[in-house]
């Protein structure tokens, strides 16, 4: 059967009907684990930030450059690797990825002490390949998952940034006060034996390959993920895109698709950020309890968002990926509301502002397991990266705002203080709210469902095909 050819289309058929194999599954927890940690550094952070802040004496302006230069970096990243990945295919901007995030959290542990733009620069780099690595992961799990099991499977590769954060916050509450904020810092580095699991054995985009023409190589790569040998898997035989390189500016070509990735990420990464970067620091002047108890409200927070991205692997199953996204922007929206107007009160000895941003990362963080490989969905796959790249982007816009608009309501010149805290807390939790409302909005108005739907390699007649019939 060596010599036989399929077309493409039914060749994928049969490859999207095939069952799900011991190769697919070590991919999918090799790239879980990768993400996992991907979190774990990022959201060191605000502990670090919450130690530091007090003892190098630094100013909200100061601090916020420290929380927001990852971000920075993710905008970056996300706009490279997803160029990058959609030009060389998936796998090695996975494992790049890795190894920079992984030495951007390291190196923080050889700086001296007060250097918190250098702090801020080795952040950056965090960010760039967290971005880069996400973008390209979420890609690859898309595109290899039978339409079938995509929704749920697809969705749940968002659990485990989920136990990274809640790892980062059980790590800082128990270790912090013994192991000190370099110790901790270097823990981050670990993750580079992960990316060397990831260049060794994670396969190659079957669908990715199509799109450039590596008929050959599409089916080498299918065969290893089916375990099978390559000569029982015929060989596709219609050209389904044109190979010439795609600048990101073709994104711009369908205006409603990317005012749609710009607002959601954006709005929905704002409040997230802007809730867990500022929060051990936020917590820990309100309660007026010590960073390393704060964390630990973070660890309820993080386990709050790993369930929260179970329900949301569940949810667009029965109700699409469109509603789920309303859901998500609609119940943050009221839960940060609340926190702006009771931020002060207490409920049987509880922090109303501490449940409420418990509460919220059952919506925030639980949402991104089906806005994200919504937006891989909705482009097709030669624009896929790119696509989930200008959203990483905005994502990393919010992990700017989010905690820049708490830095600029307090006045980046002041130190961080109880009092200066306090005053900032109820208008940028209102800001939040807005935020998170602005995305439920646009979720309303972007009428295109991909729930069950195959992937497109070609993005003809896409919006028509996918569009929500108006009732």
């Amino acid at each position: 059967m060596s010599g036989a050819t399929q077309a493409t289309s039914q060749w994928l058929g049969v490859f999207d009907q095939a069952n799900l194999t011991p190769r697919y599954w070590a991919t999918i927890t090799l790239v879980g684990l990768q993400e996992m940690f991907e979190f774990y550094d990022f959201f060191l952070v605000g502990y670090l930030v919450a130690v530091l802040a007090p003892s190098w004496h630094l100013t909200y302006g100061q601090s916020s450059l420290m929380l927001l230069s990852a971000g920075v970096g993710s905008i970056v990243g996300a706009l490279v690797f997803g160029k990058w990945s959609d030009r060389i295919g998936r796998k090695r901007p996975i494992a790049w990825g890795g190894v920079i995030f992984s030495a951007g959290c390291g190196a923080c542990a050889l700086i001296p002490g007060g250097s918190w733009f250098i702090f801020s620069i080795c952040r950056f780099a965090v960010g760039f390949g967290l971005a880069g690595a996400v973008t390209t992961q979420n890609a690859l799990v898309v595109e290899m998952t039978p339409t079938r099991y995509r929704t749920f499977l697809s969705s749940m590769m968002l659990a485990p940034a989920s136990v990274g954060i809640t790892l980062s916050a059980f790590v800082a509450s128990a270790l912090l006060p013994l192991i000190g904020w370099r110790w901790l810092c270097a823990t981050g580095a670990l993750p580079i034996f992960i990316s060397l699991g990831v260049w060794l054995w994670v396969p190659e985009s079957v669908r990715w390959l199509l799109t450039q023409n590596r008929f050959e190589e599409a089916r080498r790569e299918a065969a290893r993920q089916l375990g099978v040998a390559v000569e029982s898997v015929k060989l596709p035989s219609s050209v389904p895109v044109p190979v010439a390189p795609v600048p990101l500016t073709e994104l711009l070509q369908d205006q409603r698709r990317f005012w749609w990735v710009i607002f959601t990420w954006t709005g929905i990464a704002t409040s997230t950020f802007g809730v867990q970067l500022w929060g051990p620091t936020i917590l820990s002047q309100l309660l007026r309890i010590p960073p390393a108890t704060a964390a630990k409200y973070f660890i309820a927070l993080a386990i709050m968002g790993f369930f929260g991205r179970i329900m949301f692997s569940v949810l667009p199953m029965h109700f699409g990926r469109r509603r789920s996204g309303q859901i998500q922007g609609l119940c943050s929206a009221l839960v940060l509301l609340t926190a702006a107007l009771f931020y002060r009160q207490f409920v049987l000895g509880w922090s109303v502002f501490a449940l409420c941003i418990i509460t919220v990362a059952f919506f925030l963080t639980g949402g991104y397991a089906n806005m994200l490989p919504y937006t891989l969905e909705a482009y097709p796959v030669r624009l896929s990266a790119r696509g989930l790249g200008l959203g990483q982007a905005m994502n990393g816009i919010g992990k700017v705002l989010g905690p820049l608009c708490l830095a600029l309501i307090a006045g980046s010149s002041n130190m961080v203080s109880s009092k200066a805290t306090e005053a900032a807390v109820r208008p940028a939790f209102f800001f939040l709210a807005a935020c998170s409302f602005t995305a439920c909005i646009t979720y309303t108005l972007f009428r295109v469902e991909t729930h069950g739907r195959p992937l497109n390699l070609r993005g003809e007649a896409e919006a028509k095909a996918a569009a929500v019939p108006t009732r």
